[in-house]
């Protein structure tokens, strides 16, 4: 930090201020020092940015499409209305959501994920 001192120092000395030199040299210093400190604040909430705040904006949607203008989706049923076997869909991608129609095969291949359905039976007696 000194060499930029002693360099920023040097190009102005051709100036002849006389009694205010010192005071010069001071400010320098003081603008040097500024300089840096604000290039090491700027870096340091770059690197906070990045790596400390998440933006849910960029990360990926598990829902491309069902109900978008709802807040939540929800779904519920009862329990007697199911019959023997239910399987609902878990990869968001089905065109009779909320029932699976195996779009999760063609998801899988896709994007290498391992997604299946929710499967819903009675118990054999």
């Amino acid at each position: 930090m000194h060499v930029i001192f002693a360099q920023i120092e040097n190009q102005f000395r051709s100036f002849d201020l006389g009694e205010d030199d010192h005071v010069f040299s001071q400010l320098i210093e003081w603008i040097a020092a500024v300089t840096i400190a604000a290039g090491t604040a700027a870096v340091g909430y770059l690197a906070y940015k990045r790596f400390y705040v998440k933006d849910h904006r960029n990360k990926s949607m598990v829902n491309p499409h069902i109900q978008k203008d709802n807040p939540k989706v929800v779904h519920a049923f009862d329990m007697e209305d199911l019959g023997d076997k239910a399987v609902y869909c878990r990869c968001w991608r089905s065109k009779k959501f909320p029932l699976c129609d195996g779009s999760h095969t063609k998801h899988n291949e896709e994007t290498g994920d391992n997604v299946g359905p929710l499967i819903i039976k009675k118990k054999d007696t």
